[in-house]
């Protein structure tokens, strides 16, 4: 599994519109075939500034979703609305999606 943390720092200006914005293409990407998850959180810590969960079955996927039409459509408006250049985090690793938390369970 391809698991992926961005982070995505708005304009302030446009940090409402945010959500609205990525819609098409969040729904876009939760229909591709190896697209485990996409979700979106808006930080606590830090004004205008959203933070993308996603995960992709395997590398093929990912490199599916990036040669995406929807992907190209996205970064080609982004840059018009981000304040700075996106953080990410990226790696391979074991497993097919979201399991159990084991320090902290309802039974």
């Amino acid at each position: 599994m391809i698991f992926i943390v961005v982070k995505f720092t708005i304009r302030p200006e446009r940090g409402e519109d945010w959500l609205g914005l990525v819609e098409e293409f969040t729904l876009a990407t939760r229909r591709e075939p190896g697209n485990l998850f996409f979700e979106w959180s808006r930080s606590v810590d830090v004004p205008n500034q959203f933070v993308l969960v996603e995960a992709f079955a395997s590398p093929e996927a990912g490199s599916a979703h990036v040669g995406s039409a929807h992907f190209k459509t996205a970064m080609g408006w982004m840059p018009g609305v981000i304040a700075r250049t996106p953080e990410i985090v990226s790696v391979d690793t074991p497993g097919t999606g979201w399991g159990p938390m084991g320090e902290l369970r309802i039974d």
